[in-house]
């Protein structure tokens, strides 16, 4: 019985955390606890670094993965046990404040909001500094059309990344356990590269970020398509893009969701891009049926938001109903 009691608690301090996120967007006023899980991953490579040479990387690499998760999930568990032991209605509290900084829908409709709004007014400089502020890509010599593909692929493969995948973590085990997969999605972020310094010591923790986003990227691109039936965009394109499209990309995971958006909005994402001066090939992703333009930034967003509240009804729905029985 205390079991479904915390599950009926920890639905409740997600869905809560989510209108938060919603209303507020991101505390940036407050010490993320992210930056905490980034500073723990930098003084364990540095430490791991030197006591391990080239041959010992990948296992180095391995190593920093396993004490990172540990270490976040069993500090955040145990620091809610004791404020749920001290008072269950502070435990709420800090648990829903914890989903609220987990959750980055707001965050992602904001920052991209403010690239729509340089394009508006036609300012290119303006519109290629906001978009730098979401890619990783050089944007210096973008187009209208590059800044503009730019901001809709962000929020299209982020909508997993940021919102939908820490959003199934939660209902599945609290705020703890979304923790945990955020650590999971920093380290790829900080060690996942494919150069001279992480190929091999970031290869777990890049590995380990494709395990644990390759159901929840499937399930968001699923859901994407009915919602772009619901928000009137283009569903059968959505799902034939999707069908066509979900596998041109170098990670396993990255291409679902962008292929559902590019097929919902009869556009073209993708190409090739440039990275730190360098041009990288990529395969195209949908088809040009027509051009896009600065309203496919908020209709991505809006498309994002709805996946979501459909995902948090059907997996929050099931939760609810596994603890009520």
């Amino acid at each position: 019985e205390g079991g479904k009691v915390m599950g009926l608690v920890s639905l409740g301090a997600c869905v809560a955390g989510f209108v938060l996120d919603f209303i507020f967007g991101d505390p940036v006023w407050l010490y993320h606890p992210v930056r905490l899980i980034g500073k723990w991953i930098s003084f364990l490579e540095k430490l791991l670094r030197r006591k391990t040479g080239e041959k010992g990387q990948i296992a180095a690499g391995g190593i920093l993965w396993i004490l990172t998760v540990a270490v976040v999930y069993g500090v955040t568990a145990g620091i809610l046990w004791i404020v749920r032991k001290w008072s269950p209605a502070a435990g709420f509290i800090l648990e829903t404040f914890w989903c609220y900084q987990i959750f980055a829908a707001r965050c992602l409709v904001s920052e991209s909001g403010k690239v729509y709004e340089r394009l508006k007014e036609k300012d290119l400089p303006g519109s290629r500094k906001a978009v730098s502020m979401i890619v990783g890509r050089d944007t210096e010599n973008l187009s209208f059309e590059g800044v503009t593909k730019a901001a809709v692929e962000t929020v299209a493969e982020n909508t997993s990344d940021g919102v939908t995948a820490p959003l199934l973590y939660l209902l599945l085990g609290g705020a703890p356990l979304g923790f945990l997969y955020k650590a999971v999605n920093t380290m790829d972020s900080m060690l996942g590269y494919k150069n001279e310094t992480y190929l091999y010591f970031g290869r777990i923790p890049a590995k380990m970020d494709d395990l644990f986003n390759y159901i929840p990227a499937r399930l968001t691109a699923w859901f994407m398509v009915l919602a772009s039936f619901l928000t009137g965009l283009n569903g059968k394109n959505a799902w034939k893009i999707y069908r066509r499209d979900c596998r041109k990309h170098a990670s396993p995971n990255s291409a679902q969701s962008e292929a559902v958006c590019a097929g919902a909005l009869d556009v073209q994402l993708a190409g090739d891009a440039v990275y730190f001066g360098k041009i990288h090939k990529k395969e195209f992703i949908g088809d040009p049926l027509r051009k896009i333009e600065a309203e496919d930034i908020p209709r991505a967003g809006r498309l994002m938001y709805v996946t979501t509240v459909l995902m948090l009804l059907v997996f929050g729905g099931i939760k609810l109903l596994i603890c009520l029985l």
